[in-house]
């Protein structure tokens, strides 16, 4: 009620730009002080109007996002270079841009696998979206090239040992997990350089750019955008609010 008092109050004291441009230099020092006055009489009206925005500018995103994600649905859910798990045949998919040197991303591992898991009708998609340096790059060629080489099972592996890794990812390392997961380190390292596995890399920065994604780990989670970390129960919310509808 108090800010449509003060939208009412501007809208009839500014109906155009005409009226305004007519105003005496008296009357705008009136109209400004009656402002003042009444702000500082009311200031949640403050608190009001920048919650309204802030509701707002939350619909504009979430319609540009909901967009977004129609309008590039074959990358984002159904690109054959990204591996899929969980329930093949969900009614809902999950789909997370990760950075295996991401704090939040490995904080955010074990509640992701815990909710498809428990929740048993959940697909899951992991996209390779190295943003954090050279080891970051390097760590997704390593499990790009698993999976090229070794298949789903065997990148599925190596995802969990590159995202609890303590220490650099270096040569050294990549030999040592892949001799870890029964493989040729040698094949693996000549793989990480191939113009195919840096193909599927930037296939998916071009993809985050068009999505406005900016950080890791950014899920989709059905057709809703989640920018950053958030706990498993948030999650779980989340996924239901989608399947209500």
């Amino acid at each position: 009620m108090i800010l449509r008092t003060l939208i009412g109050i501007t809208a009839m004291m500014m109906t155009s730009t005409v009226a305004l441009a007519e105003m005496t230099e008296t009357e705008r020092e009136a109209f400004r002080a009656e402002v003042r006055e009444f702000l500082l009489e009311e200031p949640e009206v403050l608190v009001e109007a920048m919650e309204v925005l802030q509701s707002r500018q939350d619909q504009s995103a979430a319609q540009r996002d909901l967009a977004m994600l129609r309008d590039n649905a074959d990358l984002i859910y159904r690109d054959p270079n990204s591996w899929a798990g969980g329930n093949l045949e969900a009614d809902l998919t999950i789909v997370e841009f990760v950075d295996y040197r991401c704090g939040y991303c490995r904080k955010a591992h074990d509640e992701v696998a815990e909710l498809v898991e428990s929740d048993g009708n959940i697909r899951l998609v992991l996209k390779e979206f190295p943003i954090l340096g050279e080891q970051s790059l390097l760590s997704s060629q390593f499990a790009i090239a698993v999976r090229q080489l070794h298949g789903d099972d065997a990148y599925k592996a190596a995802h969990d040992a590159l995202i609890t890794l303590r220490g650099d990812a270096n040569a050294e390392t990549f030999v040592r997990l892949a001799t870890d997961l029964g493989h040729d380190p040698a094949a693996i390292t000549e793989r990480m350089k191939s113009p195919e596995v840096q193909a599927i890399i930037d296939t998916n920065h071009a993809l985050g750019t068009m999505m406005e994604i900016n950080g890791t780990p950014t899920f989709v989670i059905d057709e809703t955008m989640v920018r950053g970390y958030v706990p498993l129960e948030g999650m779980r919310q989340i996924v239901a609010g989608q399947r209500e509808g």
